[in-house]
């Protein structure tokens, strides 16, 4: 699904988000939720140039808004489903890219929206590789950007394990600014 299709809950979710971010209620949205928050503060999402399924690495960018959500990570793998991004809106601090995807990740104020999945679990991860085949049918040819179930299963708990450390970091981080 896309934030772009015409589907009846997506602008009463919109209205959320701008309410949530109007009243200073920190909001953090994964992948699709990334997505509404930007389509929420006025950017766009479009398809991005290929699909992203698997663990690929991001770059942090250098800010202090970076450091505040991610610590000293220069970069972390992350596991990654989708076939469109967001534009980061006006405003927000771009935290993160990934080689296939150039925004993944963005913070306004106590806000936080990604394009890629922190908070993934080995059955989440083995859940969406059962169905891995409905998603790239339609690709003429298998990207680098797309890896294969085998490949996404391989050293699971240690990929998960690391995606968990950067996760509590960002949802401490999140949580401190629901404490306000």
């Amino acid at each position: 699904m896309s934030v772009n299709d015409d589907l009846p809950w997506i602008g009463q979710v919109l209205k959320l988000i701008r309410d949530a971010v109007e009243t200073d209620v920190p909001v953090i949205g994964h992948c699709l939720g990334g997505q509404l928050m930007a389509k929420a503060l006025g950017a766009p999402v479009a398809r991005n140039p290929v699909k992203e399924i698997g663990w690929f690495d991001l770059s942090v960018r250098s800010s202090e808004t970076a450091r505040q959500w991610l610590g000293d990570a220069t970069g972390f793998p992350s596991f990654h489903w989708h076939g469109e991004t967001f534009d980061i809106p006006t405003g927000a601090v771009h935290l993160a890219e990934s080689a296939a995807c150039l925004n993944q990740m963005f913070a306004l104020g106590p806000h936080l929206g990604m394009q890629c999945h922190v908070e993934m679990t080995p059955e989440l991860v083995e859940a969406w590789c059962r169905d891995w085949h409905r998603e790239v049918q339609n690709l003429s040819l298998r990207l680098p950007s797309v890896q294969s179930p085998e490949e996404m299963l391989k050293d699971l708990p240690v990929r998960i394990s690391q995606l968990h450390e950067t996760a509590e970091r960002i949802y401490a981080h999140w949580i401190r600014n629901l404490a306000r």
